[in-house]
């Protein structure tokens, strides 16, 4: 009785070792496992890109000198931003929903006008 030669999933190279290995080597598993996983991480690469490249309008609008700093509609369509694009809302003990790109937000001041803002670090003490 012979016994079935299993071949790698990634080279076809036969396998040596325990019965239930499925790839020659660590380089060929890893491998697999990169193409298998690659389509559903293109989708949060591209949202990433977005949402990335929002932050960096929002921070080359706000001086560094500056907790906040007026801005246009047509300034920030301008520079590319995407306003569907945001990592999370917060509206403020005021009631003022703000739009956050990570630590960069803006809210609202009328349809044509948006104050952009930094997020405070909130430091924890050890």
């Amino acid at each position: 009785m012979e016994l079935a030669i299993k071949l790698c999933l990634t080279c076809n190279k036969p396998i040596k070792g325990r019965t239930d290995k499925k790839y020659c080597d660590d380089l060929c598993r890893n491998s697999h496992n990169n193409q298998m996983h690659s389509n559903s991480n293109i989708y949060m690469r591209q949202i990433n890109r977005l949402l990335q490249k929002n932050r960096h309008i929002l921070a080359d609008i706000l001086p560094e000198t500056s907790s906040f700093a007026k801005t246009s509609q047509v300034e920030l369509l301008e520079r590319g931003f995407l306003f569907k694009y945001n990592t999370h809302q917060v509206i403020n003990k005021k009631g003022i929903l703000y739009h956050f790109c990570y630590d960069y937000g803006y809210w609202t001041i009328n349809e044509l006008t948006y104050m952009v803002v930094r997020r405070k670090n909130k430091q924890t003490s050890s």
